[in-house]
């Protein structure tokens, strides 16, 4: 999906969980979201493999977004790193963080995520990894408009 406004207006994300009838906290329909905030850049050949390693990392982003800013895309992301995701960045560990004001907890859960995007995203450039799909190529690039 592609967040509307705010801060990260024109990323891509993906939808952790939904919230159709609200919560507590948020009356409205919403959704937890973990997308890219700065998408990695291109590589080539004549890089060395410390320029490449800078080059392909990724700055994510997770937060609680309403359904009227967010639009969907016709593209899926692999069962394997939707599942994990699942795992990693719950309600809980959010809120919580927002509840304490504690950037350490934020930085944590952003850590998970950044490393689970990076792994993913090297595993679309090997050879022996498997099957590339239009879903994840489309994640890892910027969106140009």
């Amino acid at each position: 999906m592609i967040v509307l406004n705010g801060r990260f207006a024109g990323k891509k994300a993906v939808v952790v969980k939904a919230f159709d009838d609200g919560s507590k906290d948020r009356k409205f329909g919403h959704a937890l979201i973990a997308g890219i905030e700065r998408y990695p850049r291109k590589t080539t050949k004549a890089m060395g493999d410390k320029k490449v390693a800078k080059r392909m990392r990724v700055k994510p982003f997770v937060k609680f977004v309403n359904f009227n800013h967010i639009m969907p895309t016709r593209y899926n992301i692999d069962a394997t790193i939707a599942e994990s995701l699942k795992t990693a960045v719950t309600e809980d560990k959010l809120v919580g963080v927002a509840n304490e004001r504690s950037a350490a907890k934020t930085d944590l859960l952003k850590k998970t995520v950044k490393v689970m995007f990076e792994n993913r995203y090297k595993a679309l450039g090997d050879p022996k990894g498997d099957k590339v799909t239009s879903g994840a190529l489309y994640f890892f690039r910027k969106l140009k408009f």
